[in-house]
């Protein structure tokens, strides 16, 4: 399972009744994310989990290399990349600066079309007014979505402080940022799940050839 939800890059792993062929459960990244959660106190968790991130070689990506945009970008280029790169989400930075503003998952490509005031600037507005006018558009219709009203970030820590964070604020990724704010990296719940399983040689054999290819680059 850890394999499939991180390895091979699947979004969720279904539990099935070989007897009766039917679909008892399906368990998503968060889930797991929850299930370390809750292994505080055990030995193996106390050993792994008071590791720094540096130790576990966390964040992968150098700041160099973080895929971002720009606070006066068009907020349609923070879409294409998150299309072209095949992300869930990407962080807006300080014009001038590498301190992270937000973050801008694709599930907010919605209010391209559903805030009415965004939908006529579509094609022009930057990622900071894009931020600025969903938070607005939010709070008239008193609704809440912590994939564009905030984003959570971390310092170099141990991964037992992250895995508590991750679980309790029920986001999908974590940015890593210095003393002065300044974007260092960013890490996901698949980057998590990687770190807690290996494959040995030959293990699913040729069960995935064709189906699910190989990662490029993969770290697992």
């Amino acid at each position: 399972m850890l394999l499939l939800l991180s390895k091979y890059k699947m979004k969720s792993v279904p539990m099935v009744d070989l007897g009766e062929g039917k679909i008892e459960n399906i368990i998503i990244q968060s889930a797991v994310i929850h299930m370390l959660a809750e292994c505080a106190a055990l030995q193996w968790f106390e050993s792994w989990g008071t590791k720094r991130l540096s130790e576990l070689r966390l964040p992968v990506m150098t700041p160099n290399s973080n895929i971002k945009v720009h606070e006066d970008e068009p907020v349609l280029q923070a879409f294409k990349l998150m299309r072209k790169k095949k992300i869930g989400g990407i962080p807006v930075i300080e014009k001038g600066s590498s301190r992270a503003v937000g973050n801008i998952s694709l599930r907010d490509v919605q209010f391209l079309l559903t805030a009415p005031e965004i939908y006529h600037d579509c094609r022009s507005i930057t990622g900071k007014n894009y931020l600025t006018a969903v938070r607005s558009y939010l709070e008239k219709n008193h609704e809440n979505c912590p994939l564009v009203t905030g984003m959570i970030t971390c310092k170099r820590d141990h991964m037992k402080e992250l895995i508590h964070l991750l679980d309790s604020e029920k986001f999908h990724r974590i940015y890593v940022v210095d003393n002065d704010g300044n974007l260092e990296g960013v890490i996901t719940l698949r980057d998590i799940i990687s770190k807690l399983v290996h494959e040995p040689r030959g293990y699913f054999g040729d069960f995935f050839d064709g189906a699910l290819p190989l990662p490029q680059n993969s770290r697992v």
